[in-house]
């Protein structure tokens, strides 16, 4: 048997989503900024795409952009917005917990002039509402801070953060990095006072190398692509049709049985931390208390530490047994450090190197739970005597 669960790092695309694209890059293969009939179609596709998207998020079609994927879409939405409203100020706000792409983006500015706050967060990953009160002021002309984190689960109040912002400053822009919760959760920009909403697709069961940036119509905000002045001169170069097409393809498939897939997640998830729990010498990350059952976190993500063992150990051995997991982010998987999501929660010093990311998708099965689970019943003890006997 295989098991994958890394879905947090990529998923497995939709045969729909497969074949539509392969049609579009065999058949319907013109490029949409030419004038003849095969531009057409190609046009079509990529209105189809963005109605799709504006669909879901209850926006307009004309606020919806295509990017090469949430990284492109973090970096546009911060630097963009930043360098279109620096007469305003230039100081910017996000959290400890951030993905690299809005971290290091921030860094960024911080070395080109800019005064950056990252927020910390509680035991269980979430920011304090008053601790973003404080630190917003008149000069506060962005905010940016994740729906969804990659690495624990941890949900951010993100319309209770949407709400306060803009009583406190309407001018101060708000950016969320919806790519672990798009597809999980209904996210309304409009309503939940969100200016700019970052997605991918490869983590629908889309393609790699697209993405969406909502751009709320009244954002004052730059380019950082430039060339052939494509996407209202905001982001140039080629549309994407494929890769727009099938994400938007990917998000109606999703959204479609929205209801039916939430629970199934919430009900693996579940059944996982209940049988893992049982272990000893195991912690699972992120959940809040009073809520044992993962209650008011992402429903496909568990963090789980277990002690005395390192985790790319214990990756290599349930690759064995073909089980495919994740020691942490994607993005800095191959730069063995501590997570910094980890580090900012508080997490024992002894366990930062002994957490793994379990993370399910609509394809994933109890039978492939409960083969996960043996292995770890079976891997850990060895392991943790192995580990003794090298001290």
């Amino acid at each position: 048997m295989e098991v994958y669960l890394d879905n947090s790092a990529t998923t497995r695309v939709f045969p729909e989503v497969a074949e539509l694209m392969t049609k579009i890059m065999c058949v319907d293969y013109g490029n949409p900024s030419s004038l003849h009939m095969k531009g057409v179609w190609a046009e079509q596709y990529i209105t189809y795409a963005r109605q799709t998207f504006a669909k879901i998020l209850k926006v307009e079609d004309k606020e919806i952009f295509f990017t090469s994927g949430g990284t492109e879409s973090d970096n546009m939405a911060i630097m963009g917005c930043a360098m279109a409203n620096n007469r305003r100020g230039k100081h910017l706000i996000t959290t400890q917990i951030e993905h690299p792409a809005v971290l290091n983006t921030m860094r960024h500015m911080e070395s080109i002039g800019y005064r950056v706050t990252y927020l910390p967060v509680n035991s269980y990953g979430q920011i304090s509402l008053e601790e973003l009160q404080h630190q917003l002021c008149q000069d506060t002309i962005l905010v940016s801070i994740m729906h969804t984190n990659n690495e624990i689960g941890a949900l951010q109040p993100v319309e209770e953060a949407g709400a306060l912002i803009k009583r406190m400053n309407p001018n101060t822009l708000f950016h969320v990095d919806a790519v672990q919760g798009f597809g999980k959760a209904k996210i309304y920009p409009k309503r939940m006072n969100i200016d700019l909403l970052s997605a991918s697709g490869h983590k629908i069961h889309g393609p790699k190398g697209i993405g969406i940036l909502y751009i709320g119509d009244k954002v004052k905000i730059q380019p950082i692509v430039h060339g052939g002045g494509q996407q209202k001169n905001l982001r140039s170069g080629t549309d994407n049709v494929p890769g727009a097409a099938g994400m938007a393809k990917a998000a109606e498939l999703l959204y479609a049985h929205y209801e039916d897939d939430l629970r199934r997640l919430y009900e693996c998830k579940r059944y996982f931390m209940e049988q893992i729990r049982r272990m000893e010498g195991v912690q699972v990350n992120g959940l809040i208390p009073g809520k044992p059952d993962g209650e008011g976190t992402a429903p496909h993500i568990v963090s789980v530490s277990f002690r005395g063992v390192r985790s790319e150990v214990l990756l290599h051995a349930l690759e064995e047994d073909k089980i495919y997991v994740s020691a942490g982010s994607a993005c800095a998987a191959r730069k063995p450090q501590p997570s910094q999501t980890l580090k900012a929660m508080g997490i024992d010093k002894t366990l930062l190197e002994s957490t793994i990311r379990f993370s399910f998708s609509v394809y994933t099965t109890r039978e492939e739970i409960d083969y996960t689970l043996k292995a770890l019943y079976d891997k850990i003890p060895m392991l943790r005597k192995y580990t003794r006997g090298r001290v």
